[in-house]
């Protein structure tokens, strides 16, 4: 098979490509072997977050730093994503609260406004999809009800979404939904609250795993099938990995959920937790498990350096990747120089910053994501591999045209080699110096 490899120069921002020849002989002592006949997970993809935060930064841009920002993620020559997540009402990553309905008596929905969706969120959805190598499906996530259908009166501070709104709550989510497909978005996927479990100072909202499972059950499921969307799928938890096999198991429990529930989706927050993503999917094969969110928080960019915070993303994909996961939605797509724009002050950074003149930046995050989301394709399917070393990371796909990539990560401070090796005793060598992310493609 034909092969070259893949490397970063953060300094230049480029991808180079310099040809790896067969190696007659391999080093078995330092062998990284492939088994495409092992074949588990199909990939769905990579994506970010398109967030009020980021539409709004976009639209500071001038015309060319915008269509920059959008090529670099989504073009042929860019990191290629073919997947998005917005928020139905405000988040953290918002100008300031907002909802869809703020009158408690409007029964009917009469007074349902996307106005906020559509001066920030769908023009930047609608630009990338213009651009996109793929259609860009989309996830939709609430980060709270409306303050008056919550026990604590307020979107902010948790509270719990009133048992009396259940069944209106539901029809904004659908109708949320509805509205996205009809100006052109692809919304293939809802989730039914962001991190359930967290009581936040920003937009958020408590259901146990139970309460979660009920309001699928009851209210979530029939409202998309009354609105004739029950090809949209219902991901639960999406939050942090330590109780994902926990919550999944007791949510699918309660009433009907199994009947709608598709997926489960999951944060980075409290640690790798690889095991039990693979547990999860080890006990419900039948379900998407999709990462959905992941950042760079302001307590560790002010301090961190740029490789450190790459390989976070890095460890992480590949962890997730090898744990199962069938898909990876980064955090905002775009932030300003602060880290914002926050409601909260909870500034975080993206992969790609605008700066004081205007201008964007790519972090190192953007090309170690690269790596994986340039290679690994919609549809490719994860291999079998072995590592003579646990220094090194590393993960494997066999795309739906025969190529395999596979991603090689040393998070250590001195160099390493391997020889990737095919079954039929065909190798290749590859050197990786301190602290480096390499792709290897064989075609």
């Amino acid at each position: 098979m034909n092969a070259h490899a893949i490397r970063t120069n953060i300094k230049d921002g480029l991808y180079w490509r310099p040809f790896t020849p067969e190696m007659k002989k391999a080093d078995h002592n330092r062998l990284l072997c492939l088994y495409p006949d092992m074949r588990y997970q199909v990939f769905q993809g990579f994506g970010g977050a398109f967030t009020e935060a980021a539409g709004a930064t976009w639209l500071t841009l001038d015309p060319a730093a915008r269509d920059e920002c959008i090529k670099a993620y989504f073009g042929g020559e860019g990191l290629r994503y073919t997947l998005g997540r917005a928020h139905m009402g405000s988040c953290d990553f918002a100008l300031n609260n907002y909802a869809c309905v703020d009158d408690p008596e409007d029964e009917k929905l009469t007074g349902f406004s996307m106005e906020r969706d559509e001066t920030y969120i769908l023009p930047m959805i609608l630009r990338a999809q213009a651009v996109a190598v793929r259609e860009i499906r989309l996830l939709l996530s609430p980060w709270s009800p409306p303050a008056f259908m919550k026990s604590n009166g307020d979107m902010n501070g948790g509270g719990k979404l009133l048992e009396t709104y259940a069944q209106r709550w539901a029809r904004c989510i659908a109708e949320y939904v509805r509205r996205y497909r009809e100006a052109g978005a692809c919304v293939s996927m809802i989730t039914v609250q962001n991190e359930p479990e967290a009581k936040q100072t920003w937009d958020s909202c408590l259901y146990t795993a139970r309460e979660e499972g009920l309001f699928v059950s009851d209210y979530l499921g029939p409202a998309l099938e009354r609105a004739g969307l029950r090809d949209v799928k219902i991901l639960v938890w999406d939050h942090n990995k330590e109780r994902m096999l926990r919550r999944t198991t007791e949510t699918l429990a309660a009433g009907q959920a199994g009947r709608y529930v598709s997926g489960v989706a999951f944060h980075w927050y409290t640690g790798d937790h690889f095991e039990n993503v693979a547990m999860t999917a080890r006990r419900f094969p039948e379900l998407t498990l999709l990462f959905t969110e992941g950042c760079v928080e302001f307590s560790r960019f002010s301090r961190a350096g740029q490789t450190d915070n790459a390989e976070m993303y890095a460890h992480d994909i590949l962890g997730n990747l090898n744990a199962g996961a069938h898909g990876v939605i980064d955090w905002n797509l775009l932030l300003n120089a602060q880290g914002g724009p926050n409601h909260q002050r909870n500034y975080c950074q993206a992969p790609l910053m605008a700066n004081a003149s205007g201008g964007v930046e790519r972090k190192a995050s953007y090309y170690y994501i690269g790596h994986f989301s340039r290679f690994i394709r919609p549809g490719a399917v994860r291999i079998g591999i072995s590592r003579y070393s646990a220094k090194l990371e590393a993960a494997a796909f066999q795309n739906t045209d025969g190529s395999i990539a596979v991603v090689i990560l040393n998070r250590h401070d001195t160099p390493m080699d391997a020889f990737v090796a095919m079954p039929n005793g065909e190798a290749r060598h590859i050197s990786l110096k301190a602290h480096e992310i390499v792709s290897v493609v064989l075609e």
